[in-house]
């Protein structure tokens, strides 16, 4: 014990000091395997390498700002939804984020667009990248609330800093002209330098006419739908299926 209150200020010094947590457990094993003086430093660092990996996943997904911790894993494959599993493996594999191309996820409410976003979102921080969660309507308004505060080009940067930045629900009202401009200057900063996956109840074919300006849209959508995945899914809503009204329904059917 008195070789760890000699070690604690040192380890402390060293910006160590969680290996305090572990240090006894592990010495405790060095001498019951007489592990030499390598190995035992190895397994002490390779702790130690583990808690900060963890330790900044944590803060990652902190930072990304998701409205629930999702996991493909935890998805309701037995809903009936329809979507193409090779190409979302494929998205899963999460190669599209060195090439810095985008994923666009399409179908009706209540499918599991913003669940999948998010669970892309979750693999994308285990694998060590920034990624910054937001619905489409908020976007706007906190860039519109930037441009009263006069903070507009240090907002607009945070939406840029993130590996990848998800829009949720884009598209459920026409854009005005200001929105029109945000939108495209993102897309086109954004565009072969980081990664936007984005979620809509609206066919891709149909957010041109979103756009104020068809200009702008044409311009913005040619760059996002020619260096992009876009999975379609089909299916009825199962957030309706796991409502407690439709649940009593099912109970009532079967008894």
């Amino acid at each position: 014990m008195s070789n760890l209150s000699e070690l604690k200020p040192l380890l402390k010094r060293l910006k160590l000091g969680a290996m305090l947590d572990t240090l006894p457990e592990r010495m405790t094993l060095a001498r019951r395997d007489q592990l030499d003086y390598a190995v035992f430093l190895q397994i002490i660092l390779a702790d130690e390498v583990s808690r900060r990996d963890n330790h900044n996943v944590e803060i990652r997904l902190q930072k990304a700002g998701f409205e629930d911790i999702c996991r493909l894993e935890d998805f309701d494959w037995k809903s009936g939804i329809r979507l193409d599993r090779r190409l979302l493996d494929s998205v899963f594999s999460l190669n599209f984020l060195s090439r810095h191309e985008h994923v666009l996820l399409v179908g009706p409410v209540g499918v599991g667009k913003s669940f999948l976003a998010q669970s892309l979102g979750y693999a994308a921080v285990r694998a060590g990248h920034s990624v910054r969660f937001i619905r489409a309507d908020t976007f706007f308004r906190t860039l519109t609330q930037a441009r009263v505060d006069h903070t507009l080009e240090k907002v607009f940067r945070s939406f840029m800093a993130p590996d990848v930045l998800i829009l949720d629900d884009f598209g459920l009202q026409r854009l005005n002209s200001q929105q029109s401009t945000d939108l495209y200057e993102l897309i086109i900063a954004r565009h072969h330098r980081s990664s936007l996956i984005i979620t809509s109840n609206r066919a891709v074919d149909e957010w041109l006419g979103i756009f104020d300006d068809p200009i702008l849209g044409n311009s913005a959508l040619d760059r996002l739908a020619n260096a992009s995945y876009q999975i379609v899914i089909e299916g009825d809503s199962y957030r309706q299926r796991q409502s407690p009204h439709r649940r009593k329904e099912v109970v009532d059917i079967m008894t």
